[in-house]
């Protein structure tokens, strides 16, 4: 059984702010970014042809099993509509905003209307899913003996341009593999037999408000997914906005590293926020990370306007991998 009891949550860094569980320490912390980039898959979005062919419309399986194949789909065949929750209304290439990556021109917005099923508002929170091709372009999973990470730019408008409610907003997050046993009764006997599981580890960031001079003013925190009994537990607070640098990495112990700072520049151990090990689950394997984009669903408001740029996939560790252009 691929999984332990325990996992350490710790927060270092920009704020020191998490819960720390009893359990299996982090033999080592892998800084998102380390080693060897993978050509084959992310993007930097400066090719003036980059297109999104959203194939309308999306999905909702995870509201009402509808896929509604075909799939969207980026016409560089480095990004792809989720099947669980859909695209975002809203995938184009865009002028990067100030204070970005050095030479950068494009970055790509993301942002939705209809993130439940199309056309038939819920009035309940739903997201959308945008996911960067990785299994598929590098033929297959990465294990995590390979040390796998990924780090993305994302520009936070300011907080009067935000979608007018508290809660998650947007995510960076990773698709990753455990393997679990399963317990299945027959008649009278039971057995044991073991599965794939796959999860989402990741770093939301959410709207809050609180009172200061006697009146309620909105700020942003991030949140990190998860503990080891699957509750989100907090992050630190976001005190600027404009572009920030997020951060994922996974070792060999099976932990999942979360990052983060203000601007551009590449990630460094003083940007470390926590440690983990999701639902108690010992990561082994790295299919894909992706985007959230999240609001209320009620026809009218969209989600803010998230903008990324510059996503990328590193393994710490060489491997051989298919090579795909």
């Amino acid at each position: 059984m691929k999984f332990l009891a325990g996992a350490l949550s710790i927060g270092l860094g920009i704020g020191c702010f998490a819960t720390v569980c009893h359990g299996q320490y982090a033999s080592e912390i892998v800084v998102p970014g380390t080693g060897v980039q993978l050509s084959q898959v992310g993007d930097d979005f400066e090719d003036d042809a980059w297109e999104f062919i959203p194939n309308n419309p999306k999905s909702s399986e995870d509201i009402d099993k509808n896929q509604r194949l075909p799939m969207g789909k980026s016409n560089n065949g480095r990004w792809y509509e989720g099947a669980k929750r859909g695209h975002p209304d809203i995938v184009r290439r865009v002028p990067t905003p100030p204070g970005g990556i050095e030479g950068s021109e494009g970055s790509l917005l993301l942002k939705s209307l209809q993130t439940g099923i199309p056309k038939s508002p819920s009035f309940k929170m739903h997201q959308d899913d945008f996911i960067c091709n990785v299994q598929y372009r590098v033929g297959g999973t990465i294990r995590v003996d390979q040390s796998p990470s990924m780090t993305t730019r994302v520009f936070l408008p300011p907080m009067e341009k935000w979608e007018n409610r508290n809660g998650p907003h947007f995510a960076f997050r990773a698709a990753v593999e455990t393997t679990i046993q399963e317990t299945k009764t027959k008649f009278l006997f039971s057995s044991k037999e073991e599965k794939d599981e796959l999860y989402w580890p990741g770093l939301f960031i959410l709207r809050a408000t609180r009172k200061e001079n006697g009146r309620m003013v909105p700020y942003a925190h991030f949140r990190v997914r998860s503990d080891r009994n699957g509750g989100d537990f907090m992050g630190p607070e976001i005190k600027e906005t404009g572009w920030w640098t997020l951060g994922l990495s996974f070792t060999p112990d099976g932990l999942t590293h979360y990052f983060a700072k203000p601007g551009v520049e590449e990630l460094t151990r003083e940007d470390y926020i926590a440690t983990a090990m999701p639902y108690g689950y010992r990561c082994e394997e790295v299919r894909s990370f992706f985007y959230n984009v999240v609001n209320g669903d009620n026809g009218r408001d969209w989600t803010t306007d998230w903008i990324i740029d510059d996503p990328k996939f590193y393994v710490a560790k060489s491997a051989r991998l298919a090579s795909k252009k």
